[in-house]
């Protein structure tokens, strides 16, 4: 007895087949991606799933069966058939899931499975209840278990190698495969039901399904629509799914490129991008520790930049940073790969140098320093020259961790920038007892303040022509409790760079008004001149700083003088031309310190509300053997004379250099010639030798000339 197909329900069950395995490729890629609880969820969700699809193609194919007579079928094998099929898709979805795909595993996991659905479709096919029993074609039966196996096969190595990536091209690589693993399938079905023989007087043991009154048609419809609504919700449930996992992923991307990001924030420096302190620590950590391993050596070197203050104060922080990352950039062309650059704070470097054999490879990379921090940089429309000061220290001839070594080369560094910077030192023994005094003149400079340890000397202003004492300069000493008097060199350089020079300058201010008026009290009216440092020069409350020390002095303004370094004024002359003049509408008195070793504009020169100009000391101690010096000296006194300028010479030691100076015309000087800087008792015994003026006779002639030559300086 032969039977015919219904070609509907063939292409019914050929479609089943093709969305079961697209179904089965992504289950298999979401449960070798997933992990734990998620995973047994999944694989056991996706068993169900994709077994009651493969069970309900084999059954539509069944049912696209027509024979003369009408079938029924016993539940008890459908059930089994079911089961076995949910129990092979089961073990492909594990098996797919399993990091070892091995082509010997995956041979013998296709035999199972293939066994499986082979003995899904036989049992199936026992559940037709028709007499006599169904008989098989054993070479039709062989073909169909060789096809089951085959796309068995082919289902677990798809599984395992197309990934769980959901590209486009992974996503048309699926498609193709469900297609054909589809086909393979129903290929095994319809061979499978190829091999059935029915006999010629068979008939139905049970009511068929015509009697039962459904047309196996619908039925077959139904079946698949359970199948295939399945399948959607699993298919549904895996968009979802993906569509989660991929905002996971995106989410724990952003998560990881933030703390990336954190990370590296929290190691490199943000101006340069170069390691900070603590990633050099770390570095220096692996370095000591490879050097003891393999009983070698390498060197630490720190380099900081010679007056980089003064180029940050004058140019501006913006091309004080774009110095820092050129300086960065050159000193990173001088490293080798395993070699460490870092930037450790404000505008000291730290260069760690692996494998040095000798002290001479050390000496070599800080010569290459010194040339390229050298070169000149462009910088606010300029070309600005910057030198570096080098200390180096040896591992493990300097130390054995990284703190000692970095201490060790910063106290080399501070050694070469005593020695006058521009040059490199290595690391002595000695250098740690300057080191250590360096910390504890800090340390002792923070307290003398509050302990008022510092005291004025003042050194007098002679009148050259006349002889007179017409004025003082307030110099400042420390009184330390241990080291005794200090003189001004031995701190103000660590105040400019603590930043302390700026509450130091306020207290000389208040100090020499106080004193002033003190003296004029006792009947002695002399004009004071005090120095204003750079920093507190561009300090925003230096105007109402000054108004208060006359104030609470009970001072008058033509009494103070204010004495700036040229380098000082021209460091933003436009600026200092502002500051000036209101210093000048105060009524104080303004003259430019250490005139000649700056670079000063003569256009500015003429725009500054000055006073005086006071020719530094280098220019005056060879003025009668140094044919240069003397035109110097010559040329600076007359053109202050036609500015309307007083001229003072400072440093004036010989009665020789006090007759060339009165030979120039030049208005005052101040040296060790008339006296050194004297505390104030001892200054007042030189007044009745220079015949001080008082204020009760008339103004002092300097007052007048200052306040004449400020009207020519305006006609």
């Amino acid at each position: 007895m032969t039977g015919t197909y219904n070609y509907a329900l063939v292409l019914l069950s050929i479609l089943v087949a093709i969305v079961v395995s697209h179904t089965a490729l992504r289950l298999a890629a979401r449960v070798a991606s997933a992990k734990g609880s998620t995973a047994r969820i999944w694989l056991a969700g996706g068993a169900v799933a994709m077994g009651t699809g493969i069970w309900s193609m084999h059954f539509i194919g069944m049912l696209a069966l027509s024979l003369p007579i009408a079938l029924s079928y016993d539940l008890t094998p459908t059930i089994g058939s079911l089961a076995l099929a949910i129990a092979s898709s089961g073990f492909a979805l594990k098996l797919a899931s399993h990091p070892d795909s091995g082509f010997k595993r995956l041979s013998v996991g296709a035999l199972i499975m293939g066994a499986g659905i082979s003995g899904m479709h036989y049992v199936g096919m026992t559940a037709v209840q028709v007499v006599p029993m169904i008989r098989y074609e054993l070479g039709l039966v062989l073909a169909s278990v060789g096809i089951a196996v085959g796309a068995s096969l082919a289902a677990l190595w798809l599984f395992t190698h197309l990934g769980t990536e959901n590209t486009w091209r992974v996503r048309a690589t699926r498609l193709g495969a469900a297609f054909i693993m589809g086909l393979a399938i129903s290929g095994m079905h319809y061979t499978g039901m190829a091999a059935s023989r029915f006999a010629a007087n068979s008939y139905c043991l049970t009511p068929s399904l015509a009697g039962s009154g459904m047309d196996s048609r619908w039925l077959a419809l139904v079946i698949a629509t359970i199948a295939l609504g399945l399948l959607a919700i699993t298919t549904i449930l895996l968009v979802y799914d993906a569509h989660l996992e991929s905002n996971a992923r995106r989410y724990n991307a952003m998560l990881e490129n933030a703390n990336a990001k954190l990370q590296h924030a929290a190691t490199h420096d943000a101006l340069t991008g170069l390691p900070n302190r603590v990633l050099l620590a770390d570095r220096m950590g692996q370095a000591i520790a490879r050097a003891a391993r393999h009983e070698i050596r390498f060197a630490v070197l720190v380099v900081d930049l010679d007056r980089f203050k003064a180029i940050n104060d004058s140019l501006g922080h913006i091309a004080g940073d774009e110095l820092l990352q050129e300086v960065a950039r050159r000193l990173s062309g001088l490293l080798r790969k395993d070699d460490t650059l870092a930037r450790l704070g404000g505008d000291e470097f730290v260069l760690v140098i692996h494998e040095v054999t000798s002290a001479q490879d050390a000496e070599a990379v800080a010569s290459k320093v010194l040339t390229q921090v050298a070169l000149p940089v462009r910088l606010a429309g300029l070309d600005v020259h910057v030198s570096p000061s080098v200390g180096i220290a040896m591992c493990p001839d300097d130390g054995v961790d990284s703190e000692t070594l970095l201490q060790h080369a910063d106290a080399a560094m501070y050694h070469a920038k005593k020695k006058g910077r521009n040059t490199f030192q290595f690391f002595a023994p000695a250098m740690n007892a300057f080191a250590r005094e360096r910390l504890e003149l800090e340390s002792g400079l923070r307290a003398a303040l509050a302990q008022r340890e510092f005291e004025l000397h003042f050194q007098p202003k002679v009148d050259v022509a006349t002889g007179r004492i017409e004025s003082a300069e307030a110099l400042i000493r420390w009184r330390h409790p241990k080291k005794g008097l200090i003189p001004p060199g031995g701190f103000i350089p660590l105040a400019e760079e603590t930043g302390l020079i700026v509450p130091l300058g306020e207290w000389v201010l208040y100090e020499a008004c106080r004193q002033a008026r003190e003296w004029q009290d006792q009947g002695l009216h002399l004009r004071m001149a005090v120095n204003l440092s750079a920093r507190q020069f561009r300090q925003d409350g230096l105007i109402e700083t000054v108004r208060n020390a006359m104030s609470v002095a009970r001072l008058e303004p033509r009494y103070l003088e204010l004495e700036l370094t040229e380098s000082a004024v021209m460091q933003d002359a436009e600026a200092s031309v502002q500051i000036m003049r209101r210093l000048s509408d105060l009524g104080v008195r303004i003259s430019v310190d250490d005139f000649g070793t700056g670079y000063s504009s003569l256009s500015y020169l003429r725009r500054l509300p000055l006073d005086k100009l006071k020719i530094d000391r280098s220019f005056i101690r060879e003025i009668v053997t140094s044919r240069d010096d003397a035109t110097i000296v010559r040329a600076i006194v007359s053109l202050a004379h036609s500015l309307h300028l007083k001229v003072i010479a400072e440093g004036v030691e010989t009665q020789e250099q006090l007759t060339f100076l009165r030979s120039l015309g030049c208005d005052q000087y101040q040296g060790y010639l008339c006296s050194p800087p004297l505390p104030p008792v001892e200054f007042l015994t030189l007044l009745p030798h220079h015949h001080p003026i008082e204020e009760s006779k008339r103004v002092p002639p300097s007052l007048e000339d200052t306040m004449i030559s400020r009207v020519l300086r305006k006609v």
